[in-house]
């Protein structure tokens, strides 16, 4: 296991031993520091000894519901993630929205009088040309966005590796189709926009699917593919970690004098690395009311991160009931639910103290 270290300007440096961080904080070298993405690293307070570095590439393993991401040296594997992606939360709230914006309109209209009299909006521009990714993509890639950046500020990162998904041509229908012929999946749409964005931290490196299985069966690592919603190292972050590994081996050709074969060419160590398990914390955006009316046909508010105790909901807070993040809030107490976002209790807000604000993550060791 090492241990990220930036200098007194932030810039990323060379991890080190647990050993050495710990005489570092101890002789005043050193402060301990923790990034919103769960890792736990040193930031110098005296001048570095150098700032030569080493290659630390970073591996993304894209996928509808899950994500795995793998940080590795040659040496080392210095982090692993488990990204619970948004997709289907993002899916609803949009189905809801279409569902509240469809009665408003619906209620607006009088259906008394002839069709040519009533208040329809005209449409004001082709909305099926803006070429524009839908939400639920849009917030998986930007989760997985948020945990590179966040990563890239504490280690000197040279390469990202992404696995890219193909798409070929149906020669029947002259329509394109994934390679597994079931049409296009949503881990397909926003790639090349995803590849944009990630040019922005460090040079991008697609890999094939099947690039990334022969550098994990190569590696002897092994995959759980049964219960791929498992949040465990063998689901999806030993992807991360076998693409971030094709950096250092290669499976490639070679010609000798009288001999033409293939063979792997290179070395990486696979070691112990912290993983987490990386979600949004799942609270209701601001709405203008409840969906159903309740009786009277008084609609409540909805939603909302603030709550009335100067707490804002995804906090990390401490209370009786142990560690955990505010969820929620009463005219007197607090919710407060652990990393699963399941409720610990509800407390008196007096007996609620913040830890820290919130990062938009929820993460668990």
């Amino acid at each position: 296991m090492r241990i990220p270290v930036v200098d007194s300007n932030n810039q990323p440096l060379m991890p080190t031993t647990p050993a050495r961080a710990r005489k570092w904080v101890e002789s005043g070298k050193a402060i301990k520091r923790w990034s919103d993405c769960g890792q736990y690293y040193m930031q110098l307070t005296v001048e570095p000894s150098g700032y030569v570095t080493q290659d630390i590439v970073i591996g993304i393993d894209p996928s509808k519901r899950y994500s795995g991401i793998g940080v590795q040296s040659a040496k080392f594997t210095l982090y692993t993630a488990h990204l619970i992606l948004p997709f289907q939360i993002v899916c609803d709230r949009m189905d809801a929205r279409q569902l509240m914006r469809r009665g408003r309109r619906g209620r607006r209209i009088n259906r008394k009088i002839e069709f040519s009299k009533r208040a329809h909006r005209q449409k004001r521009f082709t909305n099926r040309r803006q070429n524009k990714l839908p939400p639920s993509i849009r917030a998986n890639r930007q989760l997985e966005l948020r945990s590179v950046s966040e990563l890239c500020k504490i280690y000197p990162i040279t390469q990202i590796r992404y696995e890219y998904v193909r798409a070929d041509v149906d020669l029947t229908s002259g329509r394109k189709q994934a390679k597994s012929g079931k049409g296009f999946s949503p881990v397909m749409v926003g790639q090349k926009w995803m590849l944009v964005q990630l040019e922005q931290f460090a040079p991008v490196i697609k890999i094939e699917g099947y690039q990334t299985s022969n550098t994990r069966k190569h590696l002897g690592l092994e995959k759980n593919k049964v219960d791929k919603a498992k949040a465990e190292f063998s689901t999806h972050a030993v992807d991360g970690v076998a693409i971030a590994a094709s950096h250092f081996v290669e499976y490639r050709k070679y010609h000798l004098c009288s001999v033409d074969g293939a063979n792997w060419f290179g070395s990486v160590s696979i070691t112990l690395a912290p993983f987490y398990v990386i979600r949004r914390p799942p609270f209701s955006r601001r709405q203008l009311h409840l969906m159903v009316p309740v009786s009277g046909g008084i609609r409540r508010k909805y939603g909302g991160s603030v709550t009335r105790h100067g707490l804002r909901k995804g906090d990390l807070v401490n209370s009786p009931k142990g560690i955990g993040y505010v969820s929620g809030d009463t005219e007197k107490q607090i919710s407060v639910s652990d990393a699963n976002w399941k409720r610990l209790g509800q407390i008196a807000s007096s007996k609620v103290t913040l830890i820290q604000r919130s990062t938009g993550l929820i993460v668990a060791c």
